[in-house]
């Protein structure tokens, strides 16, 4: 038996995202025990020696304002006057985001800050050597002073600095560790009483007085007072069960940023052939693939930054976007289960909209909420629900393998079958009546009151053609049975990202009807054993006559609706039956200058998504049997 006594460290992490105004800031606080072994002897500053593991605990946190500082010496620098995150991207700073500081004390620059290397550089051209004693050493050669020293020795990135206030990268986790540490107190520090609260060696010599105390919430949202001003949140947990405090953390932030310019404007382009046959209700439609929190990640979009990925930043410019068209009918995809009830419904209901969602069927990523799914919204004043459905396709497959092929989903062929078609991909599908019909009218005698709307995203692995074809099959099959049950020539609209190119056998069942017995993506070669999931083609069929609105509209496809540094292609479609529905118009996409005047690619510090949101108004024609 090991008569050792255990040690462990206690750790505490605390990180924050770049703070934008009006976007909120939430602090992510984790502290953690780790037992440790005779060979680690030395501890970060911010973690501490105990016996015991961490017991548990709460967090409370107060914000601080800092003073406003001076973003870069050099005076024709744009961000010396403005705070706009598009200024402030690595795009707009050449790369780096990193700031830099002169030491070279013979300069004039002599700690100047620059917001980066391009910065100093064009300073470094106006500077001068400032006179000061000089020590002369006599060498053989006689007196001798040492040279001025070069452009790189001049230069001092402030990574892994905290001395100096007009450090401009976000420090992440720095500062104060466990409060027994650096003259804090041990635990047991009565509740309320904040150790080091704004202070030490965070200030880089500016006086305590000069960081303002403004919040004791666990968020935080930056407002105009706070914009080109850094904020410090400091996080203290807790123990749950006597209350003394057990260690505390404080962070500094990058200078706080404005909010966005407005979304640029989508002009809408009127479809010119749409002339004659009654006068129906109009609606604005759209469908956005939204970008889910849990794919924006550095490692797929290394050329955003970290802070333009987090979720609250994107969220506010997704929100305009949507609001700034003012839709009827909005169909958006990778809606975050968890998004959908914090941010997404409660701000569409304040902006007279109510909806419904739809989750995929695979198990969340970790935490309850962290899959995505279809959203379906449409205005209050316009619509209002009559009937909404959903469809699962993991259920859709189950009965294609067990009723159709008659196969045993125990058997080898059965389960392979299953395996391949079982995506965890949904579809949305409701039928909204207008709120305000129509009157009869001598052009309009039999006024169409209701639309069906569907919403998808279905497969997204380029590898997998014959699972997208199926579901889009199984996508309208579902769609055909529903409407001849009402025994009505009712409108739909089939909205959302396809994941197919104009080029794919899916876009070949939508708009033709029929998938040619050529076509590759029916003519697979599965050397890995896979099953053929498919039909004979003379079964890939559906009876819908169906247009696409911006086919129709522009009387091209566009370029592209997914614009990445990896792909730039069309995946998003807005189809229509064009024997009830008609295409007014539509929001031609943005062309890649426009695209990347603010970044590389997809999302950036302008657009939200990787995806582009397609917009059309459209019409009913009268004249059906309802």
């Amino acid at each position: 038996m090991n008569s050792k006594e255990n040690v462990y460290a206690w750790h505490l992490s605390l990180r924050v995202d770049r703070p934008v105004e009006g976007c909120t800031m939430r602090p992510h606080a984790y502290m953690y025990g780790k037992k440790l072994d005779e060979r680690e002897a030395n501890l970060p500053s911010h973690s501490k020696r105990f016996p015991n593991p961490p017991p548990p605990h709460e967090f409370s946190y107060r914000w601080y304002r800092g003073p406003k500082v001076d973003p870069c010496a050099f005076e024709g620098c744009p961000r010396r006057t403005s705070f706009s995150p598009h200024d402030w991207s690595q795009f707009a700073l050449g790369g780096t985001g990193c700031g830099l500081q002169c030491v070279s004390n013979r300069s004039s620059l002599y700690k100047s800050t620059f917001c980066n290397s391009n910065c100093f550089v064009q300073a470094w051209k106006t500077q001068f050597t400032v006179p000061q004693p000089q020590s002369k050493w006599e060498g053989p050669g006689g007196a001798f002073t040492p040279h001025k020293r070069t452009l790189s020795s001049t230069m001092s990135s402030d990574v892994g600095s905290n001395d100096d206030e007009t450090d401009l990268r976000s420090v992440g986790s720095v500062a104060s560790g466990a409060s027994s540490s650096g003259g804090n107190g041990p635990p047991g520090t009565p509740r309320g009483i904040i150790v080091g609260a704004g202070g030490g060696d965070y200030n880089g010599g500016i006086e305590e007085e000069e960081w303002t105390e403004i919040s004791n919430d666990q968020i935080f949202i930056p407002g105009p007072a706070d914009i080109g001003r850094k904020l410090k949140v400091e996080a203290v947990a807790y123990s749950q069960e006597t209350g003394e405090m057990l260690m505390h953390r404080v962070v500094k932030t990058d200078l706080v940023l404005s909010r966005p310019p407005d979304p640029i404007k989508r002009n809408l382009v009127t479809n010119k052939a749409a002339g004659g046959g009654g006068g129906g209700a109009r609606f604005r439609a759209v469908t956005y693939n939204c970008l889910a929190e849990i794919y924006a990640t550095k490692q797929q979009y290394p050329y955003c930054d970290l802070w333009a990925l987090s979720w609250d930043f994107r969220f506010q410019n997704l929100l305009r976007e949507i609001m700034d068209v003012g839709p009827d009918v909005v169909c958006l995809q990778e809606v975050q289960a968890d998004h959908y009830e914090t941010h997404f419904y409660s701000a569409m209901a304040e902006a007279g909209y109510e909806g419904v969602y739809k989750q995929k069927t695979r198990a969340s990523m970790g935490l309850a909420g962290k899959v995505d799914g279809c959203a379906l919204f449409w205005r209050r004043q316009k619509f209002h629900l009559v009937e909404s459905y959903s469809i699962e396709f993991n259920e859709l497959a189950q009965r294609q393998v067990t009723q159709v092929m008659g196969l045993n989903i125990r058997s080898e062929e059965g389960a392979a079958t299953l395996n391949r078609l079982s995506r965890d991909n949904v579809a949305q599908l409701v039928v909204l009546e207008l709120v305000q019909p129509p009157s009869l009218s001598r052009s309009n005698r039999d006024p169409m009151n209701q639309v069906c709307i569907a919403n998808t995203h279905l497969y997204s692995n380029k590898d997998f053609p014959d699972v997208k074809l199926w579901q889009s099959w199984q996508l309208l099959q579902e769609l055909e049975t529903f409407v001849m049950s009402r025994g009505s020539n009712l409108p739909l609209m089939i909205c959302g990202d396809f994941n197919s190119t104009p080029d794919t056998a899916v876009y070949d069942l939508m708009s033709r009807q029929a998938v040619h017995p050529g076509h590759p993506d029916v003519n697979m070669n599965l050397d890995d054993g896979s099953p053929n999931v498919l039909p004979d083609t003379m079964n890939l069929t559906h009876s819908f006559q169906l247009g696409s609105v911006y086919s129709t509209v522009l009387g091209e496809v566009p370029k592209f609706t997914n614009f990445t540094a990896q792909f730039k292609g069309v995946l998003d479609y807005m189809w229509y039956t064009a024997s009830n529905l008609r295409p007014l118009s539509a929001a031609p996409i943005p062309d890649s200058t426009v695209l990347t005047k603010y970044g590389e690619a997809l999302p950036s510090t302008q657009f939200p998504s990787d995806h582009i949101m397609l917009i059309s108004d459209m019409q009913i024609i009268s004249g059906g049997s309802r």
